[in-house]
């Protein structure tokens, strides 16, 4: 039998098409299901990371000072562990087989979280409540993760989600399957529909609360257990709907030679080092260039981690029932995501073009310090203001909360319009080596550092001042310190950059012109 003729090449997109929708007709059979994977990956992080909050900060003897320890005892153990667990199976099962066996942790405990739940009161032991322990605080938080160890599991496998569904499994099997060509269209529509995929939440959490309301009249039962026991239902089903996407990919995209040919995958495949964070550190220091850009990387980690503990510290004042913190939250998500689109349609690609890189890449701290500003203001003169805003229908904690919200919203909605981009440009100017070997020592430094470091200040603040309500100036100046930091190191980057893009340019013209 005669092989197939090779397909015709595609014509070129007109320049609206090519702006729109650079898809050709036969790309639709691959990108789809792909987008479907990752919307489907995307919608169940966003509901696990809502109700792991809600869950955690909510629960009788828990609270938002709990998550510092949660991420850095409970959550970095188990994602080695899972990584360990990773690379055995590697060892004996296809990729097929791995992706599969990677769900299956995931939808075994929720199965087992949705059957405990209606137990939680016996389930978590009332002899380790600290409400009026004479214990560090350091001490008291460690072991209120195991007063309440159920929703701590939840919360640690909701954040492994995110690591081993989102960032491993799906990204590694773009990587492997989408060809380079490709990948310049296909991947900035894997991230619209990733925000897509908190624009449903709201509408999900509405759809459940229905259900909920007619499930509690049949069986009657506490509303909150029912809504968890939905939600529980909603995630599974979600995961074996990612299951079958990835399923069908596997038997009717990656079977199609238009659309997926092994060896050019193989031949796109670039060697990138694996660093131990000593490594990362000795390769960084031989170049400012790549610090600065590290520094951006941990500004934005620990400056993150200090606002987003401390709000949600005083989220859980103003919404301290699990139902309302939870409609909050799919609200939240709602917001962040249409920010996040229109920041990526609209916004960030004439900021870049129009002001240039210094200006794109400031964009991002310049939110946080103007929106921290109205945040940590309001809790601040919390006291002074209470008489004043009640004569007009408010608190402060009910202002410092919004603000707290806006600042969350348009610092998630900036960084994934502007300072990824940005911050991915900044390699640009770069040799090959420097590429590969900074981008992987930035990688390691900055997610290690950035988590780690905001996680142990705050566990800093709690040990010293046993709340994190207690010292809202104090977290305030470090916030404003590491924004400082940032902007010093956006206008230094920003020079080196735009140096080191015009002795490109002149390399490129002297090559050019010959002897």
């Amino acid at each position: 039998m005669d092989p197939a003729p090779p397909a015709p090449s595609p014509k070129p997109f007109g320049p609206l098409r090519g702006l729109l929708w650079p898809i050709h007709r036969h790309e639709l059979k691959k990108l789809l299901p792909m987008l479907l994977l990752f919307f489907f990956i995307s919608f169940v992080y966003s509901i696990l990371r809502n109700t792991k909050d809600t869950l955690v900060v909510t629960a009788p003897g828990g609270g938002a000072s709990l998550i510092p320890f949660l991420k850095v005892y409970g959550v970095f153990p188990m994602a080695v562990g899972f990584m360990l667990g990773y690379a055995k199976l590697s060892n004996i099962l296809n990729k097929e087989q791995i992706f599969y066996a990677s769900l299956a942790p995931f939808a075994g405990f929720f199965l087992l979280f949705a059957a405990l739940f209606p137990l939680r009161a016996v389930l978590h032991p009332a002899a380790l409540d600290l409400a009026r322990s004479p214990l560090t605080p350091w001490l008291a938080n460690l072991l209120g993760m195991g007063r309440i160890w159920l929703f701590s599991l939840f919360y640690v496998m909701s954040e492994l989600w995110a690591s081993m569904a989102l960032s491993l499994s799906f990204w590694g099997f773009a990587n492997d399957v989408v060809k380079l060509e490709e990948s310049r269209r296909f991947y900035a529509l894997f991230g619209v529909g990733a925000n897509l995929a908190l624009l449903t939440v709201r509408p999900a959490n509405q759809g459940l609360h229905w259900l909920e309301a007619r499930l509690v009249a049949v069986r009657p039962m506490e509303p909150w257990t029912a809504y968890v026991a939905l939600l529980m239902a909603l995630v599974l089903a979600c995961i074996l709907v990612i299951a079958l996407i990835y399923r069908w990919i596997q038997r009717a995209v990656l079977t199609d030679p238009r659309l997926y040919t092994p060896a050019d995958q193989s031949a796109r495949k670039r060697l990138r080092p694996r660093m131990s964070l000593p490594q990362a550190f000795r390769f960084l220091a031989h170049s400012r260039y790549l610090l600065l850009i590290a520094v951006l990387v941990v500004g934005y980690g620990v400056t993150t981690n200090l606002i987003e503990v401390t709000w949600k510290t005083h989220l859980a004042r103003l919404h301290p029932d699990p139902t309302s913190y939870q409609d909050y939250m799919a609200n939240f998500a709602f917001a962040t995501g249409a920010a996040t689109l229109f920041m990526m349609l609209f916004v960030a690609n004439n900021v870049i073009r129009r002001f240039g890189w210094t200006v794109a890449a400031l964009f991002t701290p310049v939110v946080f310090l103007v929106t921290g500003c109205g945040f940590f203001g309001f809790l601040l003169l919390e006291d002074g203001l209470g008489p004043l805003l009640a004569a007009h229908g408010t608190t402060p904690l009910a202002l410092a909360v919004l603000f707290g919200a806006i600042q969350n919203v348009a610092s998630k909605a900036t960084k994934y319009a502007l300072f990824d981009p940005t911050k991915e440009m900044s390699y640009i100017p770069l040799d090959q080596e420097s590429k590969v070997k900074g981008k992987a020592a930035i990688d390691v430094v900055g997610h290690r550092l950035g988590k780690a470091g905001g996680a142990l200040l705050n566990q800093a603040l709690i040990g010293l001042f046993h709340s994190l309500r207690a010292v809202p100036g104090l977290i305030a100046l470090l916030v404003m310190a590491m924004l400082g930091g940032w902007i010093w190191a956006v206008v230094d980057l920003g020079r080196a950059f735009q140096r080191r893009v015009r002795e490109q340019a002149d390399d490129t013209r002297e090559a050019g012109s010959g002897p």
